[in-house]
């Protein structure tokens, strides 16, 4: 080994030594929040948000602080890259001293999911990374592409979010026939269910207004385009979501269903036809701010259906999920 190799590996075994008591600090700092201080799982992700496709982006400079998983080691270093117990010292210390040298290593290998990039090969040489404050590191990347918001430093809470969001879009097909449609997100994971519930119901409203079957499919962009859109065109146009603090554009269109389905529930079936604009006129009024006059002119043909109709829906689609996750457990 050359004088200068020998130099930066003994510097490394050094290196190795701090960092491995930065891994355990942060293991026993999460222990006591109750938080994963691990990388993510790039298996995990890609089974939650439904993941197939994979497609070659050739070699790029990658921020170092947006790769955040691995593919089969991220038990063994921090979420940060620190090295864990698992990992050899030597093995550390020998990449430290080859990035350090006149002949440096190799690219590495990354998923690319969102925001977010994980290690197929390379994870010693990211840690070594982390250790020297690279900003950047070269490396082959393939994307899994997906419309799901994945980003460095989300919370297990966050995925289980953006998961229930996957796994809608995957049922409702909305990913494949509206691939640049509209976010869907919603802040209440659970309610995800109920909007299913609607898709569903706006496919028996359709087969019995058209007299023919629908796909799920089919309802689902039919209810997106004419019924979802719409409201959240109206959203947007007088700027609504401002006004709710950490809500998205579906939290506010699922507020709108349900009370314009309590207001027909108290005026009965008689009453004048409301729509998604005296929604939110009825919005605003109850928080006492003041209504523009283009939206008391809005005119729009929206459907609203019985709450009884509804939770019948929302209890199908729930049922429907349950005897997915089993078969698929009884396929593992």
């Amino acid at each position: 080994m050359p004088d200068d190799a020998q130099f930066f590996y003994a510097e490394g075994l050094n290196i190795y030594q701090n960092a491995r008591f930065q891994a355990f600090l942060n293991d026993v700092v999460g222990l006591l929040r109750g938080q994963s201080a691990e990388l993510l799982s790039f298996d995990d992700i890609k089974a939650r948000l439904r993941l197939r496709e994979e497609s070659y982006k050739g070699l790029q400079n990658v921020p170092v602080e947006q790769i955040v998983g691995s593919v089969g080691r991220y038990r063994d270093f921090t979420s940060n890259f620190l090295p864990r117990r698992s990992t050899s010292r030597e093995r550390w210390s020998r990449v430290y001293a080859q990035v350090n040298s006149m002949e440096g290593v190799p690219p590495i290998e990354l998923y690319k999911v969102g925001d977010a990039y994980f290690v197929r090969d390379g994870n010693h040489r990211v840690s070594v990374a982390r250790q020297i404050n690279a900003k950047t590191i070269e490396a082959h990347v393939t994307e899994l592409p997906t419309s799901i918001k994945l980003e460095p430093g989300m919370s297990l809470e966050d995925l289980d979010r953006v998961s229930a969001y996957a796994a809608f879009l995957e049922e409702s097909g909305l990913d494949n026939t509206r691939p640049h449609h509209q976010s869907l997100e919603l802040t209440e994971p659970t309610r995800y269910s109920e909007l299913l519930g609607h898709i569903y119901l706006h496919k028996s409203l359709l087969e019995h207004q058209k007299g023919r079957a629908y796909t799920v499919e089919e309802a689902a962009v039919d209810w997106y385009d004419n019924v979802y859109r719409p409201a959240v065109t109206l959203i947007r146009k007088y700027g609504i979501l401002e006004l709710m603090e950490n809500r998205s554009e579906t939290d506010l269109y699922l507020w709108m269903i349900d009370h314009l389905r309590d207001m027909r529930e108290e005026l009965g079936e008689e009453a004048r036809s409301r729509t998604f604009s005296d929604a939110l006129v009825d919005f605003l009024s109850e928080r006492r701010i003041p209504i523009p006059k283009d939206l008391l002119l809005e005119e729009d043909d929206s459907v609203m259906l019985t709450r009884t109709q509804v939770m019948r829906a929302v209890e199908a689609a729930q049922a429907r999920e349950l005897q997915k996750r089993a078969e698929d457990n009884t396929g593992e």
